[in-house]
């Protein structure tokens, strides 16, 4: 996620310099084939203007969609949030031995206590790795220069930010150490954490340590982890349907192609300094385009590891300490800082 206010003017030529080369080579063979009379087609700028108009509203749904996805994500995370802190308050508040016909110590209630907060967290980090793996349809699982370019920017913005081993870490040092190979080895951890929990619930009812209504209390609890779980798996492994994603491209590209056969020689009409000027005002028209078909692209997808993405460490982290706080704990890790301008 995106911190900083605004970008300052070098930032965004820098994040789109490569947008710029090709738009100003491009509007400056075109000018000088005009000048030189080399290219004498010109188009009215009625047709251009028409099919620009509709290239705009398409490329703006597809912001809107692009949007939507995203926000949707942080709604789901946000959930996350909150339903973690309910499970931490039914874990103290309903773990005790009220019930139980046989005495229990306080000790193994706070051991019982940690290891169903500990295993939650643990859920937390996994889920978060699963979301990060590539699909291939995402930027860094494609060729060429996008995947050069999103190399550099999740090393420069992105995860890079902070190692992702850091998931295993966690994961080592919040599941039991008599669960720790099977569930890292499962096909879906995060699913087998929560099941891990479900049956846990399952001996502690069976001991007395909860009654049905709390039983059940915790269980609807873990149902909707799954179902905010599930959302999340909808989002990343559910593209934006290609034909929006990938036909505004195409669309974008031919306004861009078919702008210098109209404003071109139009310019060039008003003399010298119009032929000058008719080479920046093409790529500033173009680059306008390329952006807003650039800025749809890169945040259709919530979980590719850069700098728009929703910030799951940061909170994982906010979570990870109303938890451990709830468990009575001092010695709490730092909340995540954003660096760069990036919290991730």
């Amino acid at each position: 996620m995106i911190t900083r206010k605004s970008f300052t003017f070098s930032q965004t030529i820098s994040w789109s310099i490569h947008h710029i080369i090709w738009l100003v080579t491009g509007a400056t063979v075109f000018a000088v084939g005009y000048r030189f009379d080399i290219i004498s087609l010109e188009i009215p700028w009625l047709p251009v203007s028409v099919i620009g108009t509709a290239v705009a509203f398409y490329v703006g749904f597809k912001n809107n969609q692009a949007y939507d996805r995203m926000w949707e994500a942080r709604k789901i995370w946000g959930g996350i949030i909150n339903n973690s802190r309910s499970w931490g308050m039914l874990v103290d508040g309903f773990v005790s031995g009220q019930f139980t016909k046989e005495k229990i110590s306080e000790q193994e209630l706070r051991a019982i206590k940690r290891r169903l907060i500990y295993r939650h967290i643990g859920w937390l980090y996994a889920h978060r790795s699963q979301l990060l793996i590539p699909a291939e349809w995402e930027h860094i699982k494609q060729s060429g220069l996008v995947r050069r370019y999103a190399n550099r920017m999740v090393r420069k913005f992105g995860v890079g930010l902070f190692n992702d081993e850091i998931t295993a870490i966690e994961l080592k040092h919040y599941l039991p150490s008599d669960e720790f190979d099977g569930l890292i080895n499962a096909q879906n951890t995060a699913t087998q954490i929560i099941n891990t929990q479900s049956r846990e619930l399952t001996r502690l009812r069976e001991r007395g340590i909860i009654e049905d209504f709390r039983h059940m209390e915790m269980a609807n609890t873990l149902k909707q982890f799954y179902e905010l779980q599930g959302k999340n798996e909808r989002i990343k492994k559910f593209p934006l349907p290609r034909q929006y994603a990938n036909l505004s491209r195409i669309f974008v590209g031919i306004f861009i192609f078919l702008i210098p056969f109209s404003l071109i020689p139009t310019m060039i009409e008003f003399g010298p300094w119009g032929f000058w000027l008719s080479i920046p005002t093409a790529a500033l028209v173009g680059w306008v385009y390329v952006m807003m078909e650039v800025i749809g692209d890169y945040s259709e997808n919530p979980f590719m590891g850069m700098s728009n993405d929703i910030p799951m460490l940061s909170l994982c982290r906010t979570i990870e300490i109303d938890l451990r706080e709830m468990l009575g704990e001092t010695k709490l890790p730092p909340p995540i800082q954003a660096k760069n301008g990036v919290l991730m």
